[in-house]
């Protein structure tokens, strides 16, 4: 049980003052603000400390910006603000943000997982400033130091035989430009992911993702096709044998703990997919290690390297999708892949890569390589000087600042953690995830699995935000926590998180 304390915290109005390195965040709240906050239990939860102090808000007021959102802004911007009452987010530090009143928030969520090292990492924002000083931008039509500096360190972190980098400006962009190199390499045309997957928004991508909210009414998914995504908690097999974590589903199963039986099955449906749906020669088999908007879903453990098999046959690549399991999130290694004991033909990845300045790469072998070599493809954006330093820093800071190690460390006391609300709470149907790459999902009741509704999801989201902390939320059916904070979070930092999450899941189940 995690200590808990009466607190109020001003989040629909008034003026926050942050009291430099003090453990709390005290709040003056309009009457209007007072009676909006009287139906929820008040709370205190121990905030660690941060010594650095926020400059003082000055810009135009947060009506205005809700008036410009609505106007201006494109409408699916207006759906994604997350929270009923909408977050005004000033600046950060590493795994801090203050909204335009000063109140303080521990970054659970990176920015979806985009901030790897943590909101203006000194060591990063040192290398952005230096490189802003002497070149912002050049094409790679010329060859600037940058980008072959970062090209030949990125590489240095991927085995052989992947060692040819394309540089882009996004994750969509790269799952884009991979496709057509497997296409282009293999001169086959059909492509394969698992469904409830996720892999971007732009026209080709869309055909790849296998989640109707993503999707629009136009022709997108050619050759794209989908199997059965191998979910050992909500699939049809699946249990407490099955997958590599420090967490298990406590669902039961008949597997042996060096034989998974839902693994067997999982292939079968593949198997099938090849039987009956696509051509006898395939282009690819795209996939995450571990689905991150899909919900933090784990695979048992053989099945990408069966799956892997099962497409080479076929005469297919397989690509890994890095994006969000990439530069250490998951603690045991530096990729997803590995953990996985398999080696791709093409990798992609952004995000993380360069801290949230906008980057992303394809890497691959120079035999794949070589016939996309052939046309001419070129990218105004891609190694820009600027975002090759920064990615650069962000590959020094990884080692130096020990961060990959701070994941294991970190995200294994916040699965176990985790794990005891989930023995805990009737709503709580499953923790998953290695290092900081993390999932709860929640359900009706353990015995159903039926995902909580959305309504009460949000609930939940909004409370835990108006306790200090931000989370994201997945999955198929909205209905997974996600928990992929900056890497440099520490265990006083999960502690506190722990502690919020506790009180809402309380909070929520008294109010049922």
């Amino acid at each position: 049980m995690y200590r808990v304390f009466a607190w109020v915290r001003g989040a629909w109005g008034g003026s926050g003052v942050v009291h430099g390195s003090a453990p709390t965040v005290q709040f003056h709240m309009s009457s209007a603000s007072w009676c909006q906050n009287a139906a929820l239990k008040q709370m205190r939860a121990q905030m660690p400390p941060c010594d650095s102090k926020p400059e003082p808000y000055q810009g135009m007021s947060k009506e205005r910006m809700l008036e410009i959102r609505r106007l201006n802004c494109n409408g699916m911007t207006m759906k994604v603000t997350y929270y009923k009452r909408p977050l005004f987010i000033h600046q950060g530090f590493m795994q801090w943000l203050w909204d335009v009143d000063g109140s303080r928030y521990l970054d659970m969520f990176a920015g979806v997982a985009t901030v790897s090292l943590g909101h203006c990492h000194p060591k990063v924002t040192k290398a952005a400033q230096e490189q802003l000083q002497r070149l912002w931008h050049t094409s790679a039509i010329y060859i600037h130091p940058q980008i072959q500096e970062y090209a030949e360190k990125l590489v240095s972190h991927l085995p052989e035989p992947l060692k040819v980098v394309y540089l882009t400006n996004s994750g969509s962009e790269a799952n884009d430009l991979a496709l057509l190199m497997a296409r282009l390499y293999t001169g086959n045309s059909d492509v394969i992911t698992l469904r409830n997957s996720y892999h971007g928004g732009s026209p080709s991508a869309m055909g790849l993702t296998s989640n109707t909210v993503y999707k629009y009414p136009v022709v997108s998914n050619l050759s794209c096709h989908n199997t059965m995504c191998p979910d050992v908690f909500r699939g049809p097999w699946g249990g407490e044998h099955c997958r590599d974590s420090p967490v298990q589903t406590i669902r039961t199963c008949s597997c042996s703990p060096d034989h998974c039986q839902a693994n067997d099955k999982y292939i079968d449906q593949m198997k099938d997919v090849f039987a009956t749906t696509v051509p006898r020669r395939i282009a690819a088999f795209f996939a995450e290690p571990i689905q991150g908007l899909g919900g933090t879903v784990q695979y048992p453990r053989n099945f990408l390297k069966e799956a892997y098999k099962l497409v080479r046959e076929k005469g297919g690549v397989c690509i890994a999708d890095e994006v969000q399991t990439g530069f250490g999130r998951t603690g045991s290694h530096f990729w997803g892949f590995q953990a996985h004991d398999v080696i791709p033909e093409i990798v992609t990845m952004a995000k993380g890569m360069a801290n949230g300045f906008p980057m992303g790469a394809v890497i691959t072998t120079e035999e794949i390589g070589r016939p996309f070599a052939d046309g001419l493809h070129f990218n105004t954006f891609g190694g820009n000087p600027v975002a090759c330093s920064i990615a650069s820093s962000v590959l020094d800071t990884i080692k130096e600042d020990q961060i990959q190690e701070n994941c294991a460390v970190v995200g294994t006391h916040l699965l176990n953690e985790l794990a005891k609300l989930r023995d805990k709470y009737e709503i709580v149907g499953d923790v998953r995830g290695k290092g900081l790459h993390i999932g709860v999902e929640m359900v009706k009741n353990k015995e159903s699995r039926e995902p909580l509704p959305v309504n009460a999801m949000l609930e939940i989201l909004e409370e835990t935000k108006d306790m200090g902390v931000l989370i994201g939320r997945g999955g198929l059916h909205g209905q997974t926590f996600r928990i992929q904070p900056p890497m440099c979070v520490t265990k006083d930092d999960a502690d506190f998180f722990l502690a919020v999450f506790d009180q809402a899941l309380q909070n929520f189940t008294e109010r049922r």
